[in-house]
């Protein structure tokens, strides 16, 4: 991390010059904090849930009391010993459900918050960290990887893909798409059949074409750097993602997150 400047390159893969680097990207990278920071903004995604308060009450059963030879629970009324209301009864109500009041969404500081996304932001720039999340970088040449403005401007899937391959990211936009399968147990039938790995993540400043034209891509996410957040960064929790930054975006990080 004591690299002070990062190559260039071109949709040909080509090297065009060099780039002062943010001081963002020698922040200490602080999984547990970026793994805090993402479960707070999977939990804004969840949905609240909870029970009929009278499930399981909509019965005449009473307890009869003692004297009786029998248990205490309570009976339905109008003849048998059928025991109803009561948890674990056939019917009966629910010990401990969910109520809507539970509280499901987590909060984090804000300076926790900040600290996490530059840590994250400094985990792509790391070769080990990014392998180790299971990218395949093989042919990657630089971390962090900074492409010319001009990818922003391409308009075909095609035109993606040949930038993607000389840049040396496509074989992890292959490694997504040969992941793709369906989810083992229930979750299947609501909503969510298909699992997919997570592949790389484009950083822009201005879409002028690339998000429509790269949508369809297994994988790949497209965000402009004022919208990053640290699970866009750090799916799973886990930091390192395959980050394609263009050179406009690096710029913007100083002014994001300044030079301290």
């Amino acid at each position: 991390m004591g690299k002070i400047s990062s190559k260039i390159f071109d949709l040909e893969g080509k090297s065009t010059g060099k780039l002062p680097l943010p001081a963002v990207f020698k922040t200490p990278v602080r999984p547990d904090v970026i793994k805090r920071a993402v479960v707070t903004i999977q939990s804004h995604r969840f949905q609240p849930q909870g029970r009929d308060v009278l499930a399981g009450k909509r019965t005449t059963a009473e307890s009869m009391g003692t004297g009786h030879g029998i248990a205490r629970i309570s009976r339905i009324k109008g003849g048998g010993q059928r025991g109803a209301f009561i948890p674990f009864a056939v019917g009966g109500r629910a010990t401990h459900p969910p109520v809507v009041e539970k509280k499901i969404e987590k909060k984090i500081p804000r300076k926790e918050m900040k600290l996490a996304l530059r840590s994250a932001v400094a985990a792509t720039a790391s070769k080990e960290i990014v392998s180790s999340r299971g990218h395949i970088i093989d042919d990657v040449r630089d971390f962090p990887l900074v492409v010319v403005d001009e990818i922003q401007g391409l308009k075909k899937t095609r035109e993606v893909e040949k930038a993607f391959i000389q840049l040396g990211v496509w074989p992890d936009v292959y490694r997504a798409k040969e992941s793709r399968k369906v989810r083992a147990g229930k979750g299947k039938r609501r909503g969510r059949k298909m699992k997919q790995a997570v592949g790389p993540l484009l950083v822009i400043t201005e879409n002028a074409g690339v998000v429509e034209a790269a949508r369809n891509l297994p994988g790949v996410d497209i965000v402009k750097v004022n919208n990053l957040n640290v699970e866009l960064l750090a799916p799973g929790t886990h930091p390192g993602r395959l980050a394609v930054w263009t050179s406009s975006a690096v710029e913007k990080l100083n002014e994001l997150f300044g030079e301290g």
